[in-house]
């Protein structure tokens, strides 16, 4: 029985349960039929003996010098009239006038009739006579409100069984309908249940969960299963870390889940997605969607979620490295083609012009880091911005601080401050060199009340006024997609990175004409309060 499968175990244990349950109230019925027919017998039994205690010939026979030769013959019409075993009429004493055996006239009744001879009129009981054990009456004969003789009338034990087998085919009938009703009703939800549960048995069910349970929560992608109509059904652990969903998700909307629009709105969808890039409030995740069938029915979709949060810093640090490689690279050939000028100049005899070139070009460098560092009290993103100054040279895009610049420290997390810089100059550069000649970026800082202004501007060919909220937004580019990640992701990281503390950002066209300005407002902490 083991090997069954769930629904044929069920419909086993349903109908034996059935079967048990039928058969204990088939018993239960025949002993509750047979009280019921022996209180029945018993009144039957009162009623026929009271009709002969009243009868006006049984009076007048008691009279007569010999009873018995008056009342033999009426006792046996009435016993035949009414298909008892026995009527006896029988003096005060318990001696018998009549009885269907002749032989018992004269002598004593065996029975209780204590209390007929008290005048009780409604005493039945049980009794083994000579005719065995019968349900009998006894009630008393009344003349001028004095007991003068006694009446009881009875029926075998034996024919009132008789009298309860023509019922057990009844009983059994009904038994046995209602086990075909019930046999009927559980082959119907056994045949739902083998459907539903795929003909599979308790242990592969048990088994199967056990192993689907642990596979959902070991594997390091988050997944979500969704219903036709957009609600989860299932998620597992790394989907809850990704998307900070509360312990309530289960049968809820996934677009009312608190999600980004943008994800919200794509996992609601249910369209087929692949690798595509979305930011919830601290993370990049990278969404996968398709429909989740079974034998052609569409059940609903599945969403596969992976962290590429790591992987996006990651390739960040790793695209700050190759242009500050690059820089360095093309600063090493410029180095090389100035120490060539400065040795030609000394073997032309030439020594002062030698210093003269030499300091000019260490001043110019100088220059630029001695601003930066004067200008930026963060040292990651002064660095950050040194690097982008040479990034830019190489390109032929000028870099340079807004006269006045100071960006304080303590303003931000440094890791959101070079996500908010790095990104904002990565852009401008492009944008500078989509423009016109002369191109420049421009960087400025200025503490303002209660916040710091941050300002890039650049001479690109601008934005428009149309797209500049767009700009911010998941997926945006003015180039085309390319590497593992796609475009599009940065000016959405600055907003989340300045939204998560505090700050605004906006865009607006350069006031010096051309180009765009993004302006960054972020709020001086108290512990960075002067």
């Amino acid at each position: 029985m083991s090997r069954w499968s769930l629904a044929r175990q069920l419909f086993a244990l349903q109908a034996a349960v059935v079967a048990v349950v039928l058969a204990g109230v088939a018993g239960a019925a025949y002993l509750q039929f047979g009280d019921v027919n022996r209180d029945a017998t018993g009144r039957e039994m009162l009623a026929v003996a009271h009709t002969l205690a009243v009868d006006p010939d049984v009076l007048s026979a008691l009279r007569d010098p010999n009873p018995s030769a008056r009342l033999q013959p009426l006792a046996e019409r009435v016993r035949a009239d009414t298909a008892t075993d026995f009527v006896v009429v029988m003096t005060t004493a318990g001696i018998r006038y009549t009885h269907p055996t002749v032989s018992q006239i004269g002598r004593t009744f065996q029975g209780r009739i204590a209390p007929a001879v008290r005048g009780q009129t409604d005493y039945t009981e049980t009794y083994t006579g000579t005719l065995g054990p019968s349900v009998r009456a006894v009630v008393p004969v009344m003349d001028g409100g004095r007991v003068v003789a006694l009446v009881s009338v009875g029926r075998t034990v034996t024919a009132v069984s008789r009298d309860l087998a023509q019922q057990v085919p009844y009983i059994l009938g009904g038994a046995v309908a209602a086990l075909l009703l019930a046999a009927a009703g559980s082959w119907l939800v056994t045949r739902w249940l083998r459907r539903t549960t795929h003909d599979l048995g308790p242990a592969e069910l048990s088994r199967m969960y056990e192993y689907y349970d642990a596979v959902l929560h070991a594997v390091r992608e988050g997944l979500l299963l969704l219903d036709r109509d957009g609600r989860v059904q299932l998620v597992n652990d790394e989907a809850r870390r990704l998307l900070r969903l509360p312990d309530d998700v289960q049968g809820r909307p996934v677009d009312e889940l608190g999600l980004p629009a943008a994800l919200g709105a794509a996992l609601a969808g249910g369209e087929p997605r692949a690798d595509e890039i979305h930011l919830t409030a601290d993370r990049i995740v990278v969404v996968n969607q398709a429909a989740a069938r079974w034998d052609g029915r569409r059940l609903g979709t599945v969403v596969t979620l992976r962290d590429h949060t790591e992987l996006r810093a990651l390739v960040s640090e790793l695209e700050t490295i190759r242009g500050f490689a690059d820089s360095l690279h093309a600063q090493a050939h410029e180095a090389a083609n100035q120490l060539h000028t400065v040795v030609s100049l000394i073997e032309l005899g030439r020594a002062d012009e030698a210093l003269e070139y030499a300091t000019a070009e260490l001043e110019v460098a100088q220059h630029l880091t001695d601003a930066v560092l004067a200008a930026v009290a963060v040292p990651e993103v002064a660095a950050l911005v040194v690097g982008k100054a040479a990034v830019a040279a190489e390109q032929g895009v000028t870099l340079s601080l807004d006269e006045g610049m100071l960006l304080p420290d303590g303003l931000a997390d440094a890791h959101d401050l070079v996500t908010v810089v790095g990104n904002l100059l990565d852009n401008a550069i492009d944008a500078a060199l989509e423009g016109p000649e002369p191109r420049w970026v421009r960087l400025g800082a200025r503490p303002a009340a209660d916040e710091v202004v941050l300002r890039v501007a650049d001479s690109g060919p601008g934005l428009d006024p149309g797209t500049a909220e767009e700009a911010f937004t998941r997926g945006w580019s003015t180039k085309p997609a390319g590497g593992a990640l796609g475009r599009g992701l940065g000016l959405a990281l600055v907003r989340r990175a300045v939204h998560r503390n505090g700050g605004h950002v906006d865009v607006a066209p350069s006031q010096a004409g051309g180009g765009a300005v993004f302006v960054v407002r972020l709020p001086v902490p108290e512990r960075a309060r002067v």
